[in-house]
């Protein structure tokens, strides 16, 4: 991942926050992302982000677990090992409803955490640089990436306009990468740039 620059502006009230955000996207400028200590009904439709795809993937990962048992019982009872129990034919699908749905359900749930948590970019092992460490606890945190075109003086003023408190301009690491917080602070360029 290569190290960007942006613009970052600190908040500290949530109706001084939202018109800044519409303001922001109003004047052309590219937001990163906004780090709030708790959900802010609205946020995500003013930032003109797309609603999620999750339910989906929910749904295409239901039809694979119902696919997978269905396609696996016929083959087991009806081709590889067929059973005569109970004078049932070898095709019984009313019997095996139940496995079918608890495939479904299975496959629905592990891979909608499993996508969650990779859209989200969230595992143990993962780092992610941080905008400003209070964002989690009491204050609102703007991050306008900045381009070859943008001008920082012109964008710290304008947020400072917005109301934005403790402007500053940032070079941070924009994904995520391997690592721990308790063993490692540095970044994982800065560490290759140093070895090689």
């Amino acid at each position: 991942m290569a190290l960007k620059k942006f613009v970052v502006g600190n908040f500290y009230d949530e109706q001084v926050l939202f018109p800044a955000v519409k303001a922001v996207r109003k004047a052309g400028y590219k937001i990163h992302d906004v780090y709030t200590p708790f959900p802010i009904h609205g946020l995500d439709t003013a930032m003109g982000l797309r609603d999620t795809s999750l339910h989906t993937a929910g749904f295409i990962y239901g039809i694979t677990g119902t696919t997978t048992a269905f396609s696996f019982i016929t083959w087991t009872l009806t081709a590889d090992w067929p059973l005569n129990i109970g004078g049932k034919p070898f095709f019984s699908l009313p019997a095996w409803i139940p496995i079918m749905f608890e495939l479904t359900v299975l496959f629905a749930a592990v891979g909608m955490v499993l996508t969650f948590c990779y859209l989200c970019q969230l595992a143990p092992f993962v780092k992610k640089d941080h905008f400003n460490p209070r964002s989690t606890d009491d204050t609102f945190t703007m991050a306008i990436e900045l381009s070859d075109r943008s001008n920082e003086q012109e964008i710290m003023s304008f947020l400072q306009s917005a109301g934005a408190q403790g402007v500053e301009v940032v070079t941070k690491e924009t994904g995520w990468w391997m690592g721990r917080y308790d063993k490692e602070q540095k970044l994982y360029n800065n560490e290759v740039a140093v070895a090689g």
